[in-house]
């Protein structure tokens, strides 16, 4: 699978993007008012942090991905753009109040809320990311939560899923073979324990992303898929990766629009039950879309 070409898709080398790839120049009120919004309430978006090619799209619809626990990582993937150090700024103990008001002001019906990596706190900012999920759901009773958690596992695990997300995704980022892209505290077995821990104790629908154009082979995509069923994993999301500077590590292929729709009828074959696949295609990129899916195929509705 992994050599499959189309006349309509050629191959493009790395280095030059191909058209499929080009996004819009932000416009439109939409983008100042999540703009001016984000600024009042001290508030950070994976959109700005991590370089997301989406930002334009998902912000003239009035929709972000909100980052808690600060814009600093600890840890130090090759691939991400987030500034990293090893250790963080203070918590700011208004941020759950100020991203329920943000919330609110956007009359969001679908919220996804990620945090960067914390090691540097004793419960590595799990308490934290459960209070902004709590405040999230106090004040938008009516609003579906999705979280994109760092790979807790454990005591740290209960925490979060007290505060009862909706969808919860973790990534395992790429195929096994180069998990040497991640932190080297990271790893897929780390990341499945995380998958498979949460799956077991909340029974709630579970998420993560694979980025290709890494010099992975068609086998082992399929393969990383296979774990993942294993692991009880819903929701897979599949998208190219893009440098983002030239800090990161650079870009092996750009994989075609026909190759990412035939890994999709592969996901689904294997019994995902929502899938978004996708040169564009991250984590939490039409989020509420991939858990209508998800509802529709389970007969579920929240």
């Amino acid at each position: 699978m992994d050599t499959v070409r189309t006349p309509e898709y050629p191959a493009v080398p790395a280095g030059r993007k191909p058209a499929w790839l080009r996004v819009a120049i932000p416009r439109g009120t939409r983008w100042r008012v999540m703009s001016d919004l984000l600024s009042k309430r001290g508030l950070h978006t994976v959109c700005d942090e991590a370089a997301c090619p989406n930002k334009a799209e998902c912000w003239g619809n009035g929709t972000a991905t909100f980052m808690v626990l600060g814009d600093t990582c600890t840890r130090c993937c090759r691939f991400c753009a987030v500034a990293t150090a090893s250790k963080g700024a203070p918590i700011d103990d208004r941020e759950p109040e100020e991203l329920a008001l943000a919330i609110r002001e956007l009359d969001l019906r679908y919220a996804v809320i990620t945090s960067v990596d914390r090691d540097d706190l004793p419960d590595r900012g799990a308490g934290h990311f459960a209070r902004c999920v709590s405040a999230v759901r106090s004040l938008n009773p009516d609003t579906l939560v999705e979280v994109l958690i760092p790979d807790f596992r454990g005591d740290e695990l209960d925490v979060l899923l007290a505060s009862r997300p909706d969808v919860l995704a973790h990534n395992v980022e790429t195929v096994r073979r180069l998990q040497g892209i991640r932190d080297a505290r990271a790893s897929f077995d780390h990341s499945l324990r995380t998958l498979r821990e949460a799956g077991q104790k909340a029974g709630i629908p579970t998420k993560t992303s694979l980025i290709l154009g890494l010099g992975e082979t068609g086998d082992e995509v399929a393969a990383a898929m296979d774990e993942l069923r294993e692991n009880a994993c819903n929701i897979l999301v599949l998208g190219q990766y893009l440098q983002p500077t030239l800090s990161q590590i650079a870009v092996v292929e750009y994989v075609t629009p026909d190759r990412f729709e035939r890994y999709a009828e592969l996901a689904r074959a294997k019994g995902f039950s929502s899938v978004v696949s996708g040169p564009l295609a991250r984590t939490s990129y039409h989020a509420r879309e991939g858990h209508e899916a998800l509802a529709s195929a389970t007969g579920g509705s929240r």
